[in-house]
């Protein structure tokens, strides 16, 4: 790997795994739903004024078919993956926000089991059994503390589950428009999806314009949804299992980023569970840390 890739892994990762930090900031401000809202129908619209006024001509606009699966996107892995986890996170922690991401590929491959007959090896399976008991490891503490409760532990698994079906979703599709295209219409969709449950269940529920709410807003429109998800495309480009790798090492600079910023303990539970999360994807074959054979490349 060399040092431009080593570099950009890196910063990718600390970036993506401040999402769960800057949410929270922005729940001082703010409802969950509201500042979900907000992100993404401004990032949205920044990203298509982009495309179309700036670099007008050279993106095409999508046809029928694939406005049926952007809007499917923008639903799954939008509008319901970052709504339920900000919802999820006002009884949950930034730290273990950011140790349930990595099991995105476990869900990802039951459901591939279940809709697209793709067979699970028995050392995947021995990898979700391994990561399960690190997240009951992580979360016992939390729950048995009064820390976290059950209902932001479920929101936060709809909210993977929901990332998992879009995955599928985008994998069936097979979508032939840039990836930069896709994002864009994903996340403006997503947004204007947003709009009528926010309206529903957050109408009247106070909106305070504050520094948390300007840096909520800064950080998830441009670091998040623009720079992050433009170093992840990037990353993919180059190579696809290393920018996967990078995306499961989010629980470690999660659990230091919140501690750092919101103060969170880190404690022996954490670092334990993290271990053992880790050791689950590696077990599995989705984390691999030996460079590739030549032949491979």
């Amino acid at each position: 790997m060399s040092l431009k890739g080593l570099i950009t892994g890196i910063i990718f990762t600390v970036l993506y795994s401040s999402g769960a930090i800057i949410m929270k900031i922005g729940l001082h401000s703010a409802s969950p739903l509201t500042l979900a809202t907000l992100r993404f129908l401004i990032a949205g619209m920044l990203l298509l004024i982009f495309i179309y006024v700036f670099r007008k001509g050279k993106y095409p606009l999508p046809n029928k078919r694939e406005w049926g699966i952007l809007i499917l996107l923008g639903l799954l892995n939008t509008s319901l993956f970052v709504g339920l986890g900000n919802l999820a996170l006002r009884n949950i922690s930034a730290g273990i926000f950011n140790l349930f991401l990595p099991i995105n590929p476990f869900v990802f491959a039951i459901f591939s089991l279940i809709f697209m007959g793709k067979s699970i090896r028995a050392k995947e399976w021995m990898g979700m059994v391994v990561s399960a008991i690190g997240l009951f490891i992580a979360t016992y503490p939390s729950l048995a503390n009064s820390n976290a409760n059950l209902s932001g532990i479920l929101l936060l698994v709809l909210a993977m589950v929901s990332m998992a079906v879009g995955s599928l979703v985008f994998k069936k599709a097979n979508l032939q428009l840039p990836t930069l295209v896709i994002n864009a219409w994903q996340v403006f969709i997503g947004g204007i999806i947003l709009i009528i449950p926010t309206l529903f269940l957050e109408s009247g529920k106070p909106l305070h314009v504050d520094v948390h709410l300007v840096v909520y807003l800064l950080w998830s429109v441009i670091v998040l949804s623009i720079i992050s998800m433009g170093l992840w495309f990037h990353l993919l480009k180059h190579d696809a299992v290393r920018a996967n790798n990078w995306l499961l090492l989010n629980p470690v600079s999660g659990y230091i980023l919140a501690a750092i910023v919101l103060g969170e303990p880190l404690t022996w539970y954490a670092v334990i569970a993290t271990v053992v999360v880790l050791s689950g994807l590696y077990l599995s074959g989705n984390f691999q840390i030996k460079e590739r054979s030549s032949s491979a490349k």
